[in-house]
Order: structure tokens, then sequence, then C-alpha cells
């Protein structure tokens, strides 16, 4: 890491401890709004250092990079990456005219090894309620590739398996698992449990949802679809921007990331219009993650999509990313 990324971490740090403490004094208060700020608002680290934890639990570290972060194999251009057998090729893609327009951005990813897919927390923090952006988050881990995640720390249910770390075991609904081996597959999150999924040889789970495509033809209801919050259920549906995984083959996804609430430049799609999307490229499984103002695509130290046609991204709680 950098001088200028060591202090600019600081910084991020800085400013959480002055958010946490404003907002204990708000939550001496008492009442509904107290509980809601506590539960949705204030940072609630339970694992720091999660680097260090995860190298502690499987006894592996970091490795492949020389002095100045960059694989000694790899080339990149503006819009591809390739190390070895892995590569990333970014694509953009736009449909439409007028307020009907949509942008939409996707990265055909072959990976070498299924757990050259990793995933980070931001802050490097497990916890409720700690957010960076997609690109802050990407940049602290050296990434050349990454997208936003499915937001875990907004949930308090949901199986969080990362990097082969089990961190929650909380079934509650159809979530994906990225296996070792290279498959990926929707499972039923309450049939199974977090310890029997990295037996089976799980690497990252996403909980989120909905499937978009079943055997490569698009699910069917995914319009009827809500969002299960820990108050309350709410609607996705609509023209949206989005964040969709899908897999072509074994080592071999495709990453779609969809612009939307910025007429003239992207509209959005639906749930269907997505699954359409992942149809058309390939996909034979596809699922929906985190949307809205989290959507977003970063690749080789930038923003790819314009998030709200803003070009500002939100903060998450989490990412997948590939490592220079």
């Amino acid at each position: 890491m950098t001088p200028q990324q060591t202090e600019h971490r600081k910084g991020r740090r800085t400013r959480r401890v002055v958010v946490s403490a404003v907002l204990a004094v708000t939550l001496s208060a008492g009442g509904a709004a107290a509980w809601a700020l506590d539960r949705f608002v204030v940072p609630h680290a339970q694992i720091t250092n999660v680097s260090e934890y995860e190298a502690s639990q499987t006894g592996t570290i970091n490795t492949g990079t020389t002095t100045d972060g960059t694989s000694a194999s790899a080339a990149v251009t503006d819009t591809s990456y390739t190390s070895g057998d892995t590569g990333v090729t970014i694509s953009t893609v736009t449909t439409g005219s007028g307020d009907d327009t949509v942008t939409y951005y996707v990265a055909d990813v072959v990976l070498d090894d299924a757990t050259t897919l990793k995933s980070a927390f931001a802050e490097d923090t497990y916890g409720e309620n700690i957010t960076e952006t997609t690109s802050a988050i990407a940049e602290d881990h050296n990434a050349i590739f990454a997208i936003n995640g499915d937001y875990y720390g907004f949930r308090d249910t949901g199986i969080v398996i990362r990097n082969g770390v089990v961190y929650r075991d909380e079934g509650a609904r159809q979530g994906l698992a990225f296996y070792k081996d290279g498959t990926v597959k929707v499972y039923d999150e309450t049939s199974t449990t977090a310890d029997q999924l990295v037996a089976d040889g799980v690497w990252n789970t996403l909980s989120f949802g909905p499937s978009l495509l079943d055997n490569g033809e698009i699910a069917s209801g995914i319009e009827d679809v809500e969002v299960d919050t820990n108050f309350g259920n709410h609607s996705i549906q609509g023209e949206q921007p989005r964040t969709a995984v899908g897999v072509i083959d074994e080592n071999h996804l495709v990453f779609v990331v969809v612009d939307g609430r910025s007429p003239g430049y992207s509209a959005g799609v639906t749930m269907t219009g997505l699954a359409q999307i992942m149809k058309d490229l390939g996909a034979t499984t596809a699922y929906n993650i985190d949307g809205g103002g989290s959507s977003t695509m970063y690749f080789n130290g930038s923003l790819v999509n314009n998030p709200l046609g803003e070009n500002k991204e939100r903060g998450t709680s989490d990412i997948l990313y590939i490592a220079q």
C-alpha cells in the first residue's frame, strides 16, 4: 500500500469514528429511532483486519505480485487484462434511443483457478453498516477488476462464506455458491449449513437474488420477487440499475452492470430484461445481486460505469475482485 493509500484509509477510519460518536449521542435518546439508527446506521465491527484473520483460518498468504503490485506476466490494455490463464475483457453495450436508452457493461472473465476470484469487505472489517465504495475497497486489495457484492452488512441473515471462511450461517433465501472446482450453483440456504458448504468445496457465497436463469432459460416469477430486508420486504421491480453474475462454463464467468435512472444515457432494466441480457451473453446460470446506486464495475484503477448518471459511487459492504 502506498503512503497516499495509507493516509486515505486512516482518514476514512477517522471519519467512521466521528460518525459513530455522533450517532451514539442520538442513540441515548432511546426509542424506535434509536434502534433503527443502531441497526442500520451505526457501524458494528465484529472482525477487524479480515485479511489476517482469513490467513490464520486457512493457513495461506497472498502471493504472486511483484514489489510494484503488478503480476510479472500481466498484460493490460484499456479494456483487457491477461495474466497466465486468467483474462478479463470489458465491453460496453448501448441499446435503444432517447429516454429508452440502456447502457450496460460486460466483463467476460476466465479464471486460471476458481480461487482467483476473491471477496473483500469494506475497511477490511466484517460487521454491520461498514461501507466503502467499490473503488476504495478494490484499491485497498490491489484489484485489477471488481464489482459490488451483495451488501451483506445491511442484513443479519444469509449465509456468508468468503475466501473459504465462514462468517455467518443464517440461511434465509436463494443464494449463489462459487466452488473451488470452478462450478457455480444457485442453492437454497435453508436446506444446508455454512460448514457443510465449505466441506463440499465452496469458496464464496452471495446472498441476494433472485436467480435469473434456470438451465439457460429465464426463471419464472422473477418480476414478483421482493427483497427481504430486516424490517420488511420491498419491490426491486421496474427499470433499475442492476448487477448480475452469470456462468458460461467452469471458471468462465460474465459480470454485468447496468446503469439506470438516467434518461438519455441509461434507463435501467427490469429483472426480466436483466435475465435476457445474461441469456444473450450465453450464461446458463445467472444471479441478481445488489443494484441501484451500489451497481459498480471497476477496472485497472478506474470506475467503468457511471452510477445513476452522476459518476458517483455509493458505499457498499463488499466486493468480488481479481487481484493484479
